[in-house]
């Protein structure tokens, strides 16, 4: 792996420099920092957890830690004086993160020698993606920082303890009462969520266990955790009993167990109590703020609280009238209490679920307006945040969208909901292959062993595609085999190897072959006949793509479908050459409305095509050197030479050196995102 270069030391010297003006300011967070280094927040967030393995949060803590033992060897200022020198206004929570940090009590500090102490208890063991000790020290000293920050902000941390929550058993008769028992087990799985130093295995992850006979280790292994919790409980009249126990896997002993008693009206501290004993059982720090999330109440109003898990146990069986009753216990809870920012969010959901596979839209206004209300109540809420995101993406706004996911990403960083729409986005709706690879990395790096053998598949074969499109062959290739050892059906492998294999060979006859494979399987697959019939035209065998597209447009046809929109204009040009010139004419018109509609970095490639068909060289330069200045594009971009469409303009020295331009575009993406890949900590 690579060492890091000394922009990167130059980077964390000026956030430190930045944290150190700031230090007295409670309220200097990370939205704060953010703006100051000119920053989004969310990339903020990925550079400093990717160099650092700490969050922002964290990293803002250490710095105020660091000053705050310099301040107390070095001045006379007494603890509490200290503590509101570097921001913490509560002296007893300082002194609670200062000892947890250094190991002893800030009043400690004149006893002892603390940079003994610190070096004993944290060695310095400097990640090796970090330039020598000296080069950074020497940057923090140019920036007015103490050298001894580097050595302790920077130190090697411990893997998250591990914990996964069973599905807790219904102990009455009366089944009734199991949306009450799951809605406890899942309300637990957001509490512990919430801990920023634990890991916790998805509701998803866990439901998949309910009525297993694996043993403990079994499960453990599975899902690569320390820890779990098991459950039962009943409603008796108002009253809920709840029994829970905590196992140490390594042991395979029960370290804790507890039955809580309380009337159903107190549910909400039920379900902070669990989470805190919990948490304090397995050794895990709860910050305050961390406790005010899991203390909020969703609403003060108990039955609509009642009739909101009504409806989240019809939500998670997912059949169409399960959505549907799912709705109206949402409708309902809203009725009681019209503030109630979860119920909403997760109404938004439940319609976007409802209309994404519908051709007819019918709930455009509803996923719009509950969105909007459950920011309007709790706009600090991940369930706020995801609804207002769907609200986008069903109006296809998914610039918009994505930005909204990734906002949503800062509060549930590893949520796999989100992980996949950001994936999603950033390959087909707001192309982006950079970013694409970076969230596929994500999808296969975090918490990969919570998922299913298919789940797995998927974020490997699109961590395959990501890569495939960022020019990465080997590791495509990689990876690909990695997805298909987990789904050897997978649907969607074949467009990742049949690109590999163009990659390895820039044999499109090939690439025809693996394609053709996969079609003999299923000769009805649109997806495929286009690819085939796209990569016959760039054969020019302008006979044999017209059959694929024949077939293709049929089918398309019969399935009142269009979703190839961008295909169009070979299409034409094919029926072109061929001499149907009348045939022609709806597909060349189609393809124009679709590239002047189009919002993607790909809009002005798509114009420049379109003015090459009509013969128009100035129209067609013209929209290609406007292309040439975006970046983030796929590799397949680089067919431009063979696309028969530019064969008028391609000799000309203008064409060549614009196509150059893009290629070096691509070659330096290319650079760049090599380090990216290094540093993830990715299954090999």
């Amino acid at each position: 792996m690579p060492v890091s270069t000394v922009n990167d030391s130059h980077f964390f010297s000026q956030l430190s420099a930045i944290i150190d003006k700031n230090i007295s300011i409670e309220g200097f967070g990370v939205s704060e920092l953010a703006d100051e280094m000119n920053m989004s927040r969310s990339n903020l967030l990925r550079k400093v957890k990717k160099e650092t393995k700490l969050s922002v949060s964290q990293f803002i803590n250490q710095v105020r830690l660091v000053k705050a033992m310099e301040l107390l060897r070095e001045s006379s200022l007494n603890v509490s004086e200290t503590s509101h020198q570097v921001g913490f206004n509560s002296t007893s929570y300082f002194i609670k993160c200062f000892r947890e940090y250094y190991g002893y009590p800030p009043g400690e500090v004149g006893k002892r020698d603390s940079t003994e102490q610190v070096i004993e208890k944290f060695p310095v063991k400097r990640p090796r993606y970090f330039v020598p000790g000296f080069i950074a020290a020497l940057l923090l000293i140019v920036a007015g920082i103490s050298p001894y920050l580097y050595f302790v902000s920077f130190k090697s941390l411990p893997e998250k303890t591990s914990i996964a929550v069973l599905p807790f058993k219904n102990d009455s008769n009366d089944s009734s009462n199991v949306y009450l028992i799951n809605g406890l087990m899942e309300s637990t799985i957001n509490n512990l969520q919430r801990v920023h130093d634990l890991r916790v295995a998805s509701r998803t992850s866990a439901e998949k266990y309910r009525n297993t006979t694996k043993s403990v280790l079994e499960i453990a292994k599975e899902l690569n955790v320390q820890y779990f919790v098991e459950g039962s409980g009943q409603k008796i009249g108002d009253r809920i009993l709840l029994n829970i126990q905590l196992i140490e896997v390594s042991t395979d002993r029960h370290l804790w167990a507890k039955q809580y008693r309380r009337e159903a009206k107190d549910i909400f501290d039920l379900q902070d109590e669990v989470a805190r004993n919990i948490a304090k059982e397995i050794k895990i720090v709860i910050t305050p703020e961390e406790e005010q999330d899991i203390k909020k109440r969703p609403t003060n109003d108990i039955i609509a609280y009642d009739l909101f898990l009504k409806g989240m146990d019809r939500y998670r069986k997912g059949g169409a009238q399960d959505l549907r009753d799912a709705v109206a216990f949402f409708r309902q809870s809203i009725e009681r209490d019209s503030e109630f920012a979860l119920a909403y969010a997760n109404a938004a959901m439940v319609y976007y679920y409802l209309d994404v596979f519908s051709v007819n839209k019918t709930y455009s206004h509803e996923i719009n307006d509950y969105a909007d209300k459950a920011m309007l109540f709790d706009p600090k809420s991940g369930e706020s945040i995801i609804a207002k995101a769907l609200s986008f993406a069903a109006r296809k706004e998914y610039e918009s969208a994505a930005l909204f996911f990734e906002k949503a990403l800062e509060y549930y960083p590893n949520h796999g909901l989100v992980i996949h729409f950001l994936t999603e986005f950033y390959s087909l709706h707001v192309p982006n292959s950079r970013k694409y690879l970076e969230y596929a990395i994500i999808g296969a790096s975090h918490d990969i062993n919570f998922l299913d053998p298919n789940a797995k598949s998927f974020r490997y074969f699109h961590l395959a595609n990501a890569l495939i499109q960022n020019g990465f062959i080997e590791p495509a290739q990689h990876y690909l085999d990695l997805s298909l050892k987990y789904d050897p059906n997978s649907y969607f492998a074949c467009y990742v190897g049949a690109n590999i294999s163009y990659a390895k060979s820039k044999d499109f006859k090939q690439m025809r072959e693996s394609l053709l494979k996969e079609l003999n399987k299923n000769p009805n697959r649109l997806d495929i006949l286009q690819e085939v019939g796209k990569v016959t035209y760039y054969m020019r065998d302008y006979k044999g793509a017209y059959a694929y597209y024949e077939k293709y447009l049929t089918l398309n046809e019969s399935y009142g479908m269009d979703l190839f929109g961008s295909e169009d204009l070979k299409i034409a040009d094919v029926l072109d050459k061929l001499g149907h010139h009348d045939k022609a004419i709806p597909f060349v018109k189609r393809f124009k409305a679709f590239a002047e509609k189009d919002r993607s970095m790909y809009r002005d490639l798509y114009l420049a095509s379109y003015y090459a068909f009509q013969k128009d060289k100035k129209e067609a330069l013209e929209y290609l050197t406007r292309f040439s200045n975006e970046n983030n594009f796929q590799y397949r971009i680089l067919f431009l030479e063979t696309d028969p469409v530019f064969d008028g303009i391609k000799n000309l020295h203008e064409f060549k050196e614009v196509v150059e331009r893009i290629n070096k575009t691509f070659q330096k993406t290319h650079e760049d995102l090599k380090f990216t890949i290094e540093r993830s900590q990715l299954e090999n």
